[in-house]
């Protein structure tokens, strides 16, 4: 495949887990440049020699402000606020070598406060900031096909969104910095009261015997629909967890969203109730199954 030099980053891609090692893979072979960083180099060895065997070319880093010297972009995909502090703002933190004109990408799910923190520090050094957390799970990641909420200055988007377009299917600018970190935390909590509906339904099902298939085809098409029952219905009847978005990421991004909420003033109810489920659900050691482990914790009553 052809590609026009004047289209190619140096992009500094910091985090190899399961969403960013394929995100920073979809880079590569959209032909930039890639150094990519990961906390474990085996990890990021392998990655790049999984690229060489599809004959794309990428580099490797020691440590993320390696990674970052000679980049046009950085782009980071880590776990949690302190993951994405290290890597930015740490010792060897990226931010330390980005120059003025550089373009910062975060695909991270971290809190508001640390959105705002990345992006003031950004903007003081001359670099534009984004907030971009991405829903699609590690599916989405793999097919280049993430929802992408993003927060910052319009002409960061506008600079970023072509970029993104290598891993993301729907890209929005949502507002100023921070606000890409808080649709993410209102897709989390519509996710999680879904699947407690979705959860009791099932064993509502499964309680009185009768075909959950012809159930899934009488009311998916319907009010009821969700993604989650359309991907998760057939699996969560089978007891089948074992992929997807693990309940510890859940409950860390809900513990994001409940703090914001809080800060704001307004009540959660279901989200928390909810985050207790899940809490209950690690209880018993279902902390990295996917997050339609939910349904573990309710009984599946007697069969009629």
């Amino acid at each position: 495949m052809e590609h026009n030099s004047s289209d190619r980053a140096n992009i500094a891609f910091l985090g190899l887990g399961v969403m960013g090692g394929p995100m920073a893979a979809h880079l590569a072979r959209a032909g930039h440049r890639v150094t990519a960083y990961n906390r474990t180099g085996e990890k990021a060895a392998g990655w790049r020699s999984a690229l060489a065997a599809e004959g794309v070319e990428a580099r490797t880093a020691a440590t993320p402000i390696d990674a970052a010297r000679d980049a046009d972009i950085v782009i980071s995909c880590v776990g949690n606020d302190e993951d994405l502090e290290q890597v930015l703002l740490g010792e060897h933190g990226a931010l330390g070598a980005m120059k003025p004109g550089t373009l910062l990408v975060d695909h991270t799910t971290v809190s508001a406060n640390m959105a705002r923190k990345v992006e003031q520090q950004a903007r003081a050094k001359g670099v534009d900031a984004l907030d971009a957390p991405v829903s699609g799970g590690q599916a989405g990641a793999e097919n280049g096909k993430l929802a992408i909420m993003c927060g910052g200055s319009l002409a960061a988007f506008e600079r970023a969104e072509p970029v993104m377009r290598a891993y993301g299917a729907r890209i929005v600018h949502v507002g100023a910095a921070g606000a890409g970190q808080t649709a993410k935390m209102a897709n989390q909590m519509c996710i999680a009261g879904v699947l407690g509906g979705l959860s009791e339904a099932i064993r509502l099902v499964q309680a009185s015997g009768i075909d959950g298939d012809k159930v899934l085809e009488a009311i998916s098409g319907g009010a009821a629909q969700s993604w989650q029952m359309e991907n998760r219905w057939q699996t969560m009847m089978s007891d089948e967890f074992d992929f997807g978005f693990a309940i510890d990421w859940m409950r860390k991004d809900l513990g994001y969203a409940l703090d914001e909420a809080r800060r704001l003033g307004l009540s959660s109810p279901v989200s928390e109730l909810v985050d207790s489920f899940y809490a209950e659900v690690q209880a018993i050691g279902g902390a990295r199954q996917d997050t339609s482990a939910l349904i573990r914790r309710l009984p599946k009553g007697i069969v009629k």
